[in-house]
Formats: C-alpha cells, structure tokens, sequence
C-alpha cells in the first residue's frame, strides 16, 4: 500500500501523545513542506488530548477549530484539555494547543453515547475506482517542471507518506491556468492497518482533511497554489461531523467543493463517503488565500 512502510508508524507514534499531568499533553511534529506546523497534525493531536480525557463508550461526533497562529515545527506543542461538561449523553472538552507561550490553536470537541435515531443521508456522488488511480509516486513527478522548487515533489512524498492518497481528476498544480469547476475528489486510507480503536481513525481522518479541502478554491480560478507560487495560502478554521463509523485503513472517497473565495478568504466544504457509499463525515474549512503581491 505504501512505498514509506514506516511512514505510518512515525505518524502513530506522533499521535501517541506524551501526558504531563491529568489534563495537559505534550506533542512533536514532523517534517513539513512548509516551515510550519502542518495544521492537520495539531487537529489531530488536539483530538487525541480531548479523546484521552473521555470515558471510552463516548465517540467523538464533531469538532470545531481555530487555527491562531503558525506552530514551529521545531518546538514542543502543549496540549490543555478543559472538562467543559460531563453529561449524561455528551460529553465536551475544549483543548489549547501552546507553543513559546502562545496559543497556535484552539478545538472545541463533543463526544456522544451511542444511541439509536432517524436515518437518511445524501447519496455519494460517482467516482472511479481507487485502484484505478495513479499512487502519489506516480502522479507527483510529472509536474515538477511546475514546482518554484523541485524537491518539493520528494518532500511531499515523505510528508504524506502515511497515507496512500489519490486524485480522481488533476490536482490545482496540474491545471494552472485552467479555471475548472470548483470541485475535487480523492480516495484516501492509511498506507497500512490500524487497531480497531474508533478515536484512533477519527484523528486519523482527521489528519487527512486538512490536505487537499482548499483544492477546489484553487481549480476554479486556475492557480496552483504554493508549490506553483501563485497563491499564498493557509487554513484559519476547520469543523467536522462524524456521522456514522469507519475506519480510516479502508478507502474513502473525499467528495470537495468551494461555494465561495472573496476577501483573501476561501470556503471549502465537502462529505466524506465510505467505499460501500456511507456518508461517515462532513467538513467545512475556510483558509487564507492570497495571490503575492509585486
């Protein structure tokens, strides 16, 4: 599944926070291709600080996130978990993510007992088979010519080489200059199987969502973003609903589409579909983007 077999077990370890004292956590980062930290990662360590502090038959079912300021990669990240509310069905935390002394990020989180209810979900839209779609070694290298710096084609490669992810159509790198329809599809899972803990895939999930939502902001106006060097670009807020189970080692198809860019700002939402067409998660991201000025 994965060129990088060690890739996963890095990012597992990466998650797998280390506790200080009851409700404060401490994390690392990874290498990045930016020179900050990779916002997904702080979303998914502030997950897993939340999750470690709620009785275990509570999943997570939504979260809603601030991204404050940029984290450095080469520093510590603090994790402070608030017990805002213990009831009987939710349970909610609030988590401040702290370096040098400043918050970089702040997530709200809501965790349920499982419990019976009405049923109805939109219907997953069309979409090739996965399979049938060229890896990240595949695709990557045809557009380095395109790249301010070629080895930004390897970095990548190692940044998300946890994850086996795969573009239906070409992403924004590959349609410079092309205005198309404000809308992108990728398959993902993990290069690799995972336990069966239900918090694991969700910050799992998690982690993915923040790589590719903003595409589709980029595809309808031509740019291909910051490898390309047309648009400076970063995420600000992130929500996610988690409606029903799944697990991130399985495919899942990543349906995105951008409603609306104006005032150096994008909106990016999307659905995330389970292969037998279960609709497991929606996203909203809104993110800076801006083209560089002369």
């Amino acid at each position: 599944m994965s060129e990088e077999p060690g890739a996963l077990e890095d990012l597992l370890d990466l998650l797998d926070l280390e506790r200080i004292e009851r409700d404060i956590f401490r994390g690392v980062s990874r290498s990045a291709v930016v020179p900050r930290v990779f916002g997904g990662q702080v979303a998914a360590q502030a997950l897993v600080a939340a999750g470690r502090t709620v009785p275990e038959d509570r999943g997570a079912h939504s979260l809603h996130a601030y991204f404050l300021r940029p984290g450095d990669p080469g520093a510590p990240i603090v994790y402070n978990v608030d017990r805002i509310r213990d009831g009987r069905s939710f349970t909610t935390r609030r988590v401040v993510a702290v370096q040098h002394g400043q918050p970089i990020f702040h997530l709200s989180a809501s965790f349920q007992l499982a419990e019976e209810g009405l049923e109805h979900q939109a219907r997953m839209p069309d979409a090739p088979d996965p399979e049938t779609l060229p890896t990240a070694a595949e695709m990557l290298p045809r557009y380095a010519d395109r790249f301010v710096d070629p080895s930004v084609v390897d970095r990548l490669l190692v940044a998300r080489g946890a994850v086996d992810l795969r573009y239906v159509d070409a992403p924004p790198y590959g349609s410079v200059g092309a205005p198309r329809e404000p809308r992108s599809q990728v398959w993902f899972r993990t290069a690799g199987k995972l336990s069966d803990d239900p918090l694991l895939h969700v910050c799992l999930a998690t982690y993915v969502s923040d790589m590719t939502l903003l595409d589709s902001i980029l595809l309808a106006h031509g740019r291909g973003g910051w490898a390309v060097g047309d648009v400076v670009g970063a995420s600000l807020d992130h929500a996610m609903w988690f409606h029903r189970p799944f697990r991130a080692d399985e495919w899942l198809l990543y349906d995105q589409e951008s409603p609306s860019s104006s005032g150096g700002r994008g909106l990016g939402q999307a659905r995330i579909y389970t292969r037998d067409g279960a609709l497991a998660i929606s996203v909203i991201q809104e993110g800076l983007i801006r083209t560089p000025r002369d």
